[in-house]
């Protein structure tokens, strides 16, 4: 037992070799933590990128929104001056109407007055026996001035004719506008699916259609479990079916458009 217990005696070189093992076997397992820690760290960053450019295209979006709103508001504002400058121009012209229709009459007896006073030239009958009457001359002073009157009254009229036709022209492209726009913020929300995805050229086709309201070129949000990962432009409408163009530029780096996503109508540019 004593020539067992001196063949197992520790002896400096084999402490020495102990304590080799012992710190190439920790200098493993830490290279080991250090690559699990980089990975993580790596994880952590792509993550906290992915959800930067979330927050940024979320905020991006709320912005365009907001702007659409605001060009809404305007045009509004816009179409309820239009109306209240049609009826101050209708207005103004049933007034030249009015007048016109005044100084019509005056020309007719005026023109009245000189034919009766020819007439007595014409039959000798001395103008004197009706000292109150204007004479000939006179008459056919008043009878220009009447024309003048009647000729800036008939330019008064067609200027104001074509300036209300204008008015009416824009009162109607702007409630026509703001009838699209109006069926277009009915269709924001609406949601659909990605039936297939052509990673090669960068297109999807959807469960949407013109059914459903879906336009050419208007825009549309992809989502999947909640999140948004990036957009598609409509470049092809069927009834029950559309074909979008994925905007790369939306995607987060590493994220591809998968059948399944899902697909919200965010409305077009135009």
């Amino acid at each position: 037992m004593l020539s067992l217990s001196q063949n197992f005696a520790p002896t400096p070189k084999t402490l020495i070799g102990a304590s080799a093992l012992l710190i190439f076997v920790a200098a493993i397992f830490g290279a080991l933590n250090v690559a699990k820690v980089k990975t993580l760290r790596s994880a952590v960053a792509d993550t906290s990128t992915t959800r930067a450019i979330a927050e940024q295209d979320r905020a991006r979006r709320e912005k365009e929104l907001k702007a659409r709103e605001a060009a809404i508001a305007a045009e509004q504002a816009q179409l309820a001056e239009r109306k209240d400058n049609t009826g101050a121009a209708e207005g103004q012209l049933t007034q030249i109407l009015k007048e016109k229709r005044q100084l019509e009459a005056k020309l007719q007896d005026k023109e009245g007055e000189i034919l009766a006073l020819q007439k007595q030239i014409e039959e000798k009958q001395p103008a004197s026996a009706n000292p109150g009457a204007p004479s000939v001359v006179e008459l056919q002073a008043q009878l220009d001035d009447a024309r003048q009157q009647l000729d800036s009254g008939e330019r008064e009229k067609s200027l104001l004719s074509e300036k209300l036709q204008s008015v009416r022209e824009r009162s109607s492209q702007l409630e026509d506008e703001k009838k699209r726009r109006a069926v277009a913020r009915g269709k924001v929300g609406v949601r659909g699916t990605i039936l297939a995805v052509n990673q090669a050229y960068n297109f999807v086709v959807l469960n949407l259609g013109g059914r459903n309201g879906v336009e050419p070129h208007s825009e549309m949000l992809i989502v999947r479990d909640g999140s948004f990962i990036g957009k598609i432009r409509i470049s092809s409408v069927e009834p029950a079916s559309a074909i979008g163009d994925i905007i790369t530029s939306t995607l987060a780096r590493g994220v591809q458009v998968q059948p399944g996503d899902t697909v919200i109508y965010a409305g077009t540019n135009s």
